[in-house]
């Protein structure tokens, strides 16, 4: 089915009229949850009004809608797989040492945070990073951790650190 182009500034209004159900149908089949996917088509609204990069005019609508939708699927699903991987972590943790809900809650959002600021990096830059950082290595243990040199060690770290620094200051 052919729609026709949509021109802002209607365009995230019209969008929403005539595509939110499609969407919000078409979330609900990859996600199997009806709750989690009126949600996804909401962010993905959300994120449409908020971006500066709404193209003027769109042949095809749900495709551009498709692809924003995807990408915050993917988001879920790894933020999904982090939080199941720290209750895991946590669930390891005596009782005596555990964190209140508050503490955990937090903990949680400040590693989705991490994981989203350093997405897109290499593998091996995030590795570093990590191990450094929350596993508290230092520069030649993570070299012999990750079979590379100390300067290549400290030029990832650093490349990490630049990326959450910058995407700090982009935010303010």
């Amino acid at each position: 089915m052919n729609s026709p182009a949509i021109c802002l500034p209607t365009t995230v209004a019209t969008l929403y009229s005539d595509h939110h159900s499609w969407l919000k149908g078409w979330l609900q089949r990859r996600l199997g949850n009806a709750e989690q996917a009126a949600d996804l088509a909401h962010d993905t609204f959300i994120r449409l009004l908020s971006s500066e990069r709404v193209p003027v005019t769109l042949k095809e609508p749900r495709a551009f809608l498709t692809t924003v939708a995807q990408h915050l699927v993917s988001n879920h699903w790894r933020r999904e797989k982090l939080e199941k991987a720290y209750l895991d972590a946590l669930a390891q943790v005596p009782e005596q040492h555990a964190h209140s809900p508050e503490d955990r809650a937090i903990l949680l959002e400040t590693l989705v945070e991490l994981d989203r600021l350093l997405d897109g990096l290499p593998a091996i830059v995030r590795r570093a990073f990590l191990l450094s950082q929350l596993e508290g290595q230092t520069h030649a243990e993570v070299a012999a951790a990750l079979d590379i040199s100390i300067p290549s060690v400290k030029r990832y770290i650093l490349k990490a650190l630049q990326r959450c620094y910058f995407a700090d200051l982009s935010v303010a």
